[in-house]
């Protein structure tokens, strides 16, 4: 009976011992709140992204409010132990950070950003991932304009993790071939465009995409490697390059492709490093959008048709019944698909003359910057950042301009080939005759028809000659 009284007697300290422990927790509710430790800030030309790391998951109400502009962030049992003062807000739309409670017992934190415009902000709570813990990231997006106050709140601290996809011609006369040999006066000649192409460097921002054994950040090399593309196709007589991202700030997936509309693009190019658990994969890769990818795009564009002022082709979904809205949406893919394997296949090319490739074909899979229906879209793996040799070889300025020169040289093949209606290079394409062409081989290659082909070069017959230079015209020409 003894030992028994002694082990009834440990066991009843035990319990009031953990019930001090919790009436202590209880009188001294601090200890349990969450804690804001710092906050984090990347400035784009559009989107500011706030990133404040929390200890834990917290209800929070964000909205906004007028005369003056602000952002206000209610956090519920929470507490600031990290300082906002030092963060460097310079080209960002936030001009101050403050913080307060309505009264000593408030067990609240509200945060509050003056801001130079009103916003309308998206917010979400991101649980723990890799080396961070809780944050609370804030997108101000300077484009999108709050029309009256806007509340975004999570009554339920319920936290997922996010979803981290020709027909030819009448046979010539005499008289119009006399005619196609004239040369047409220049001011009656139609302007002509620069081809463009819309080069996204990968991640950015918050997002540092792998990261190589020795520390380096995709999101780096993606934009060394994209402003050399862009240096390089500007030396490239009638194109254009037109950087998606050129800085060190966040944007959205779906935003790369809109800014990619928003210039007209001809093509987008996405760059970008792999990475594999195994140190020893090695070698560039192409992607294109796949099939199962577009189909399920082709599904949101017809859904949302009626709310977008998007276009597919130059055409308007909105006024279209949903047979004949899919009809066009999937020509449209269907071609923009052909297009992309097209010259991705060139890329590929250029690829394997400086170094070795993960696979011999263009690949296919459902990536988001893929998913435009109209503009033919291609995702660079430019090599294997986890690969020790590899991720060497990234941070080399010389292989960098190696890289992106076998990236535009492919760009370039393909265009000269295939030149888009209205630009300069349509106008210039040339091809010399080589042993074994013949004219309907050279129609089939171009994707033109034979006879257009002799109508563009004054060509009586069928006839051509080895080291003889022919103009080629735009299909339909």
């Amino acid at each position: 009976m003894a030992v028994i009284g002694k082990l009834l007697i440990s066991r009843l300290l035990a319990i009031g011992g953990l019930l001090l422990v919790t009436v202590a927790s209880l009188a001294n509710p601090v200890e349990n709140s969450v804690q804001v430790r710092g906050v984090r800030v990347w400035a784009g030309p559009e989107t500011t992204r706030l990133v404040f790391d929390v200890t834990g998951n917290t209800r929070f109400k964000v909205f906004s409010l007028d005369n003056p502009s602000r952002i206000v962030i209610d956090l519920s049992n929470t507490r600031l132990t990290g300082s906002l003062k030092a963060v460097d807000l310079r080209d960002s739309v936030v001009q101050q950070i403050r913080t307060g409670r309505r009264d000593a017992t408030d067990r609240n934190l509200r945060i509050v950003l003056d801001v130079n415009t009103a916003l309308k902000p998206t917010s979400t709570l991101l649980p723990p991932h890799g080396e961070h813990g809780y944050r609370l990231v804030i997108d101000l997006d300077s484009s999108r304009k709050a029309a009256r106050p806007h509340v975004v709140s999570n009554p339920k601290p319920n936290v997922k993790a996010p979803v981290i996809s020709d027909a030819p011609m009448d046979a010539p006369k005499i008289s119009d071939i006399s005619e196609a040999k004239k040369e047409e006066p220049p001011a009656a000649r139609a302007p002509t465009r620069e081809i463009v192409i819309a080069i996204d460097a990968g991640h950015g921002g918050e997002d540092p995409g792998a990261i190589g054994p020795s520390g380096t950040r995709e999101k780096d090399v993606a934009l060394a490697l994209a402003r050399k593309l862009a240096e390089l196709f500007r030396a490239e007589p009638g194109i254009r390059p037109v950087l998606i991202r050129d800085g060190d700030y966040y944007l959205g997936l779906r935003k790369r492709i809109i800014k990619a509309r928003q210039h007209k693009a001809d093509l987008f190019v996405s760059i970008h490093a792999d990475a594999h658990n195994n140190p020893r994969a090695s070698g560039s890769s192409v992607f294109a959008l796949s099939q199962r990818g577009a189909t399920n795009e082709a599904a949101r564009w017809l859904a949302e048709r009626e709310n977008a002022a998007d276009l597919v082709g130059g055409v308007s979904l909105d006024d279209k019944d949903n047979t004949l809205a899919s009809v066009l949406l999937d020509l449209s893919q269907t071609a923009t698909i052909e297009a992309s394997l097209g010259v991705g296949s060139r890329v590929l090319d250029g690829l394997k003359r400086i170094g070795n490739v993960h696979k011999n074909r263009v690949e296919q899979a459902g990536f988001m910057v893929l998913k435009s229906p109209d503009i033919p879209s291609i995702l660079v793996e430019t090599a294997f950042i986890s690969n020790p040799d590899e991720e060497s070889k990234l941070l080399n300025g010389a292989y960098q301009t190696s890289l992106a020169q076998a990236i535009v040289t492919g760009v370039v093949a393909h265009f000269k080939d295939n030149p888009p209606s209205g630009t300069a290079l349509a106008q210039q394409r040339r091809h010399t005759i080589s042993r074994g062409d013949t004219l309907d081989t050279i129609a089939k290659r171009y994707k033109i028809s034979p006879d257009s082909l002799r109508v563009a070069n004054g060509l009586a017959d069928s006839q051509v000659n080895v080291g003889q230079v022919l103009r080629i015209p735009v299909a339909g020409i």
